[in-house]
């Protein structure tokens, strides 16, 4: 059952939260800039997307990138450069208004009007686990047709309220839905 595994791993099984993996999966579809933010270039491209509109630049400040305009103007003409602190807030701002600006397109194509998404469940590695305290976890599939909550709570960072939705979500796999609580990996395309 979930949040029965306060222990998880004492035998060596190995694993994330299965909302974690969602959340991963998400970022993945939601794409964006490749480069890292550590190189010049993925730091000025993420500038320029978080600057590009008002409402952009409202939606940076609101995920706390807070530079005044002198200072943005700097970066972006290359006669300084953000500190590493800085570089770490221009990344978070630029993730956060990444995810509110898909969220709505990829809510739409996981939902695909009713019918859902295939998601892939895969379980637990137990392979350090001991012979006699394995257990059987099968690979499973199952079809979600509701992502409203799961796809908000991401767009809006809220892991909480995206475990609980992922929670509600695994307990259409029916009786075994508590061991599935950590995954190794949870798939799905859109």
């Amino acid at each position: 059952m979930p949040e029965k595994n306060l222990d998880f791993g004492k035998f060596g099984a190995r694993g994330i939260k299965g909302s974690d993996a969602v959340a991963r999966k998400l970022d993945e579809l939601a794409g964006g800039i490749a480069t890292p933010v550590t190189v010049k270039r993925g730091w000025i491209a993420r500038l320029h997307y978080l600057t590009k509109s008002g409402k952009s630049r409202q939606a940076a400040q609101d995920a706390g990138l807070t530079v005044t305009d002198r200072t943005l103007k700097a970066w972006l003409e290359g006669r300084r450069s953000p500190s590493k602190a800085n570089l770490a807030r221009i990344d978070a701002a630029y993730r956060a208004v990444r995810r509110q600006n898909v969220a709505r397109h990829l809510l739409k194509r996981l939902n695909r009007e009713g019918r859902g998404t295939r998601v892939e469940i895969h379980p637990l590695n137990q392979s350090q686990v001991a012979r006699p305290l394995q257990r059987v976890v099968e690979y499973r599939t199952m079809n979600v047709r509701r992502w409203d909550r799961i796809v908000g709570s991401w767009a809006a960072g809220d892991y909480q309220g995206l475990d609980a939705a992922w929670d509600d979500t695994i307990v259409d796999l029916g009786s075994q839905w508590g061991q599935y609580e950590y995954v190794t990996n949870v798939g799905f395309a859109a």
